[in-house]
């Protein structure tokens, strides 16, 4: 390879990572919203894995079945996630047309 090839790949490089970087901090403001238990339980989360917001039904709170309430939630909050998770992911594979870049392969860490 010469320079001039070299060059243009690291400037390739670079404007991808800027493009990455720009998706990154756009998909903070995307959301996924998921629900659990015919909507008596709803979360939503950003594209940077936040939990944003959870709403709870009043007729799902029973104090004699905690642990139902707690699978609803467990429950709609994974959904939320994969889902903002995936948000993402089809957005970067926009930037990195779809190639296989090693460390990116989940960019929530």
């Amino acid at each position: 390879m010469n320079k001039k090839m070299i060059g243009d790949l690291m400037k390739q490089a670079q404007k991808m990572q800027e493009e990455m970087g720009r998706v990154q901090e756009e998909s903070k403001k995307k959301t996924y919203e998921a629900s659990a238990g015919g909507g008596m339980v709803v979360a939503t989360a950003n594209g940077a894995a936040e939990i944003v917001s959870l709403k709870i039904e009043r007729d799902v709170v029973n104090p004699d079945d905690i642990e139902m309430l707690q699978d609803l939630i467990v429950a709609a909050v994974n959904e939320a996630l994969r889902g903002a998770q995936q948000l993402v992911s089809e957005d970067m594979k926009k930037i990195t047309g779809g190639m296989n870049l090693p460390g990116l392969g989940n960019i929530f860490g």
